[in-house]
């Protein structure tokens, strides 16, 4: 009786492994295994090059166009390079395809990862085209493996799947995707943004009121760069936009008549300055008192 037993349970133990020491009805899916490291191959190099610093140095990238994605406002998300953001929903989905059974729950985390991860795809890109006037075509790599991910988690749907019609999955999928729009927008749409620095608020006001002038471009990297300086205040900048028609678009006449050959351009008291300039510097230039207290200050 007791040998029976032993025998029992060594063949129970056999079936819940498999020949490879492996839980039994583990079956990784390599497709998605696959996509999600070319993905991780793609986004890791991203953000490689959003860590180094480097601009315009984007490999197999069209005039500019990955330089001022990259650098763009929308390139992070809580200071962290959407690239990094991407490679972590890569692995996740990896993660969940290679090691998880294929069960119902897997196929759920699958779908809603990569659904999650083609909206933000799909939105940065047609901001990178509406906003930037650019396309990255490595951002444009990783949507279209984010898509083809999308696509196998979609023909893959178990026949165990919830008691739920394709309708109403599609009506809760669709909430999700609203939602991170919405959060999306509202954060690079500025509401999260600390208050104005006095100073720098300050600072902005006397450049426009001593009619300094500061001539720029909406997909410049630098213009960005000029901008963030000033945080909150930006919007109160003296900014003169030269390619109101896009990049390739006819520069605006204010900037051809003085003659403005890169961005950002200062024209402070009658002299021209090219590049990003320290709050600091700009103070100096326009004779506004630094070192003066404004935080007692109204408009």
């Amino acid at each position: 009786m007791a040998k029976s037993r032993r025998t029992k349970s060594r063949n129970q133990s056999s079936q819940r492994t498999s020949g490879s020491g492996r839980p039994a009805g583990l079956a990784p899916d390599w497709w998605i295994v696959v996509l999600a490291g070319l993905g991780m191959i793609i986004t890791g190099y991203l953000t490689g090059v959003a860590w180094s610093g480097r601009r315009g140095r984007v490999l197999q990238c069209g005039f500019q166009a990955c330089d001022i994605v990259q650098q763009s406002h929308w390139s992070t998300v809580l200071g962290i390079p959407v690239a990094l953001w991407g490679f972590a929903v890569y692995a996740l989905i990896a993660l969940f395809a290679g090691l998880m059974k294929p069960r119902l729950t897997r196929w759920k985390r699958l779908w809603y990862v990569s659904l999650l991860g083609l909206t933000v795809s799909v939105y940065l890109t047609i901001v990178g085209i509406v906003a930037l006037d650019a396309v990255c075509i490595w951002c444009l790599a990783s949507l279209a493996t984010m898509t083809a991910i999308f696509v196998c988690v979609c023909l893959r749907r178990p026949s165990s799947a919830p008691g739920v019609p394709w309708p109403q999955w599609a009506f809760r999928s669709g909430i999700v995707v609203v939602i991170t729009i919405v959060l999306l927008h509202i954060y690079y749409s500025g509401l999260f943004q600390p208050p104005e620095d006095p100073k720098l608020k300050a600072l902005a006001m006397h450049l426009e009121e001593t009619d300094a002038k500061f001539y720029g471009a909406y997909w410049c990297p630098n213009c960005q760069d000029q901008k963030e300086l000033f945080g909150t205040s930006a919007d109160r900048l003296p900014y003169i936009e030269c390619t109101p028609d896009g990049r390739n678009g006819v520069m605006a006449f204010v900037c051809v008549v003085k003659d403005i050959q890169g961005y950002p351009t200062w024209i402070i008291d009658g002299q021209r300055y090219r590049g990003v300039l320290q709050p600091q510097e700009l103070a100096r230039y326009s004779d506004f008192e630094w070192d003066r207290d404004y935080s007692s200050e109204d408009d």
